[in-house]
Parts: structure tokens; C-alpha cells; sequence
């Protein structure tokens, strides 16, 4: 059965220009005659994805194919311009790390309100809590609030709330640059329980011998549109083939 579906969506985004005009400038740019309608920018074109129950599924390509906003609109943070999105079950997307915190909540009220934004209880975040400190390694911050955190101890946290739990679908985004080689190494076996689970896992990794030795199939991204859906080691190869300098030999 499909738990997420994606039938020829795309997505037209604001361009950084756009997104720094405020009204002042706007008013200016007028009165002087050098206003220019802001561009937008077509980020997904006509993108087609299933993915079913259980599947573990690597999302490849080069900074700006679309990786990240695929995830985004699968996550439910963006709408697509046109198309359709579906996903069935309880979704974790472990995407920016944080986003969702209050920075001035103490840790311990931060467990709690990001837990519920991922969709379970305040009951249940609560009786979850010292487990998610302990992980993250912040048992002595818990009464101080999120803004006294480094952005470490923040991307800690966010991982450990996302992952105490166990949710139908996990979304990755390069999760595992957190922190320091320990605690990579500690993040990494906490994921292996998604593997071993009958979850669904998308995740995005530029690591490919990591897509190719967990993944059941990659995806991959070039300028908004599937350029290849299949196998992870001939998907890998195939886009090695399309980066690496000539004559260098694929890992």
C-alpha cells in the first residue's frame, strides 16, 4: 500500500530577491521608477513518487535539485503549486532540526510542545522526557530555556525528541551531520531501529555508500524532476557518473 504519493506536483517558489523586498523598499523602488515585479522560480517540475509501507528510500542529487522541498511538501510545511499530495500516517520529519522550539520554554517544556507538534500527547511527551534528556545529553539544562542552548545542544535535542518516538514515516534531511563522530555514531544507531522496524524512511543523504548499503531504492533529483527511480547502486553510479571528474573511479 502507498503511504506517500506524489502525482505530478510541482512548485513555484519566491526567489531571495522577492523575499527581501519590505514595504519601504517597495514604495521607493516605485518613486524612483526601478521597481521590477520579483521572479519566481520553478523549484519541483511534475514530480510522480510512491512509496510504499515499510520502504526505505534515498533522495540523491545536487544542492538546489529540489531534495529538501520534496521532504518539505511531503512533511506538510509547503502546499504545491500544482498537483497532489498524499501521505497516510503519522509523519517525524527530522528536516530542520529545532524549527519548531520556543526559545524562551525551558528544554523540558520544549520536549513537550515539539512532541505534540509531531502529533502524539503532552501525556505521553512527559512520561517520555528524562529518555529524550538522556539521549540528547541535557539533563542539567532542562529548567533553562531552549535561547541558553548552543545550536549543537538544539540540533541534539530536536533529533532526540524526533526519534524517541516511533512514527509510521521518518523523514531525514542529512540528520546525521549532528554534533560530534560519537555522537553521530550514537545517532546512527538509534536509526537502525527505523530499519529494523516496519517504518517507512525517506532520507536524504549526499553520502551515497550510506543510500546504497540502507536504502531499498533511490531517487534522484536533478533541477526539480526524477531523473532516475530504482535500484540504489546503478541510481548511485549513474549520478557519480554525471559529477565526477573524468577518469576518477566511482566509490
Amino acid at each position: 500500500m502507498d503511504v506517500i504519493r506524489l502525482e505530478a506536483v510541482s512548485l513555484w517558489r519566491r526567489t531571495q530577491e522577492e523575499f527581501s523586498y519590505d514595504l519601504k523598499t517597495t514604495i521607493f523602488a516605485l518613486l524612483d521608477g526601478r521597481y521590477r515585479k520579483p521572479s519566481k522560480k520553478q523549484v519541483l517540475n511534475q514530480v510522480d513518487l510512491r512509496i510504499q509501507a515499510g520502504e526505505k528510500v534515498g533522495l540523491i542529487g545536487a544542492n538546489g535539485s529540489g531534495k529538501s522541498t520534496l521532504l518539505k511538501l511531503i512533511s506538510g510545511i509547503l502546499k504545491p503549486t500544482s498537483g497532489k499530495v498524499t501521505v497516510r500516517g503519522e509523519i517525524a520529519p527530522l528536516i530542520e532540526l529545532g524549527a519548531g522550539f520556543d526559545i524562551d520554554l525551558s528544554v523540558q517544556d520544549n520536549i513537550v510542545l515539539y512532541g505534540v507538534l509531531l502529533g502524539f500527547s503532552g501525556r505521553t511527551m512527559t512520561q517520555r522526557t528524562p529518555a529524550i534528556l538522556e539521549f540528547a545529553e541535557l539533563n542539567e539544562y532542562s529548567n533553562m530555556p531552549v535561547k541558553a542552548l548552543s545550536s549543537g545542544m538544539v540540533a541534539r535535542l530536536g533529533f532526540a525528541i524526533a526519534t524517541e518516538v516511533q512514527p509510521d514515516i521518518l523523514i531525514l534531511d542529512e540528520v546525521l551531520s549532528v554534533g560530534d563522530e560519537r555522537f553521530k555514531n550514537k545517532c546512527q544507531q538509534r536509526l537502525e531501529r527505523f530499519w529494523r522496524a516496519n517504518s517507512t524512511v525517506l532520507v536524504v543523504s549526499h553520502d551515497l555508500d550510506y543510500v546504497r548499503r540502507s536504502c531499498d531504492r533511490v531517487c534522484w533529483l536533478d533541477r526539480g524532476q526524477v531523473h532516475f527511480n530504482g535500484d540504489p547502486r546503478e541510481g548511485s553510479t549513474r549520478y557519480l557518473d554525471t559529477v565526477q571528474p573524468q577518469g576518477e573511479v566511482p566509490r
